[in-house]
């Protein structure tokens, strides 16, 4: 088996563009999140909310030699939303 490290960067670009595209609809889903909790006055952070998403992502993971790494990365995604969420509302949550 011949390895083309210029095609697997190629096809990591094509699925890096997929990424992006997802989490910027993320995070227009994410703008009306903001606008239910200022209008509701719920706090930013949810961790029941926040664990059964990490749970459920862990067990959507096929390989689970990736299950660590793809669970961290998510967790990451949801910290960097609540400091977005923070900007968004002034810090006032």
């Amino acid at each position: 088996m011949s390895l083309d490290l210029s095609k697997i960067r190629t096809e990591i670009d094509a699925v890096d563009h997929e990424i992006v595209a997802l989490l910027e609809k993320r995070m227009h889903l994410v703008d009306q999140v903001v606008a239910y909790k200022e209008a509701t006055g719920m706090p930013i952070y949810d961790g029941n909310r926040e664990a059964a998403i990490l749970e459920k992502v862990a067990n959507l993971v096929e390989d689970k030699s990736y299950q660590t790494t793809i669970v961290d990365t998510f967790e990451a995604m949801m910290r960097h939303s609540r400091k977005f969420q923070k900007g968004q509302l002034g810090d006032s949550k």
